[in-house]
């Protein structure tokens, strides 16, 4: 017969219902259970412990978020606010589709300066390093950051995450058409990319002038190829279609944006081991795109590119951007 110190002991398994007896207790201090039939442990019933999206209330959590925007590593934050780097890369996640789906709220600017490119990264590992098994596998290897801003205001208006691919190239347009007012016709500028103009031509042939900056280089000398980008030799430009401007078709700013994202971003640092393992977390490149427009001061606009294109008032903090 079951003692009344067993009976005070046991509880039921919340697996199959059976009798379970103590079964020591969690490093926090919470008490631990082992069903007698199943064998299963569970612990005893307790609030919830502080969730992950509480960080994003909480002034540590942001001033990680505030981190993350001005460069830091993943390591360096977590040494610096003492959270645990595994809830940081979900702090990260939560705060990038957050930012995405703010992205994609933009709608009907007025533009009348568009240029648009590709910013190289890889994710695992780099093309020519993947294996046989990894091969036909795209979310791994080379990763590009298609981005489209308007020039005049700074304003980036759409980006893509993914290979250099033309269906990459039709949901960058696709996405630009969304953002832009179908009132006012602008200029576009891209890159020689051959999958750009199919893309043009099925989502902006009817509200935008479109032209190719077509850069050649020279190869790199043997010791240059890993540090340095090749020699720029020469540019051509070839207007696709429309009455384009031939004196402002020029990539130059969106390029200047790369730098930013390079300087800004750790996971599209060269030569170090800050780069992402997974497309997911590579996507979370959204909270660079929405802090930018949103929250950073334009050194030459005085201030933000989102108070620019009148989309807002003032300057959006982290707890807003998030919120």
């Amino acid at each position: 017969m079951e003692t009344e110190e067993n009976k005070a002991n046991a509880t039921n398994c919340p697996t199959c219902g059976n009798a379970a007896k103590r079964f020591g207790k969690q490093r926090n201090g919470l008490q631990r259970f082992r069903c007698l039939s199943c064998r299963k442990t569970f612990t005893e019933p307790h609030e919830a412990p502080f969730q992950i999206v509480d960080y994003l209330k909480d002034a540590r959590g942001l001033r990680a978020i505030r981190m993350l925007t001005e460069g830091c590593s993943i390591r360096s934050v977590e040494r610096l606010t003492d959270i645990r780097k595994g809830t940081l890369i979900e702090l990260l996640l939560i705060a990038g589709r957050r930012c995405e789906k703010l992205m994609d709220s933009i709608r009907n600017v007025p533009v009348t300066d568009v240029q648009a490119d590709e910013c190289w990264n890889f994710i695992y590992c780099k093309e020519k390093n993947k294996g046989p098994e990894q091969a036909d596998n795209d979310e791994i290897g080379d990763c590009y950051n298609w981005v489209a801003m308007d020039r005049p205001r700074k304003l980036v208006l759409a980006f893509v995450c993914g290979r250099r691919t033309g269906a990459n190239a039709m949901e960058l347009m696709r996405k630009v058409r969304r953002a832009t007012s179908p009132d006012v016709r602008f200029q576009l500028t891209t890159d020689g990319l051959a999958a750009y103009i199919p893309a043009v031509d099925e989502f902006l042939m009817d509200r935008c002038d479109y032209a190719q900056l077509v850069k050649t280089y020279a190869q790199s000398q043997e010791d240059e190829r890993r540090y340095s980008p090749a020699e720029c030799t020469g540019a051509v430009k070839v207007v696709i279609s429309g009455n384009r401007d031939e004196t402002k078709i020029c990539t130059s700013h969106v390029e200047r944006l790369n730098l930013t994202m390079r300087m800004q971003l750790r996971r599209l640092t060269r030569l170090t081991n800050g780069f992402s393992r997974k497309l997911e977390n590579h996507r979370a490149v959204a909270l660079h795109f929405a802090w930018y427009n949103f929250c950073q001061i334009h050194g030459s606009l005085k201030i933000t590119p989102a108070m620019e294109a009148d989309i807002t008032d003032h300057v959006w903090g982290v707890a807003e951007l998030l919120a």
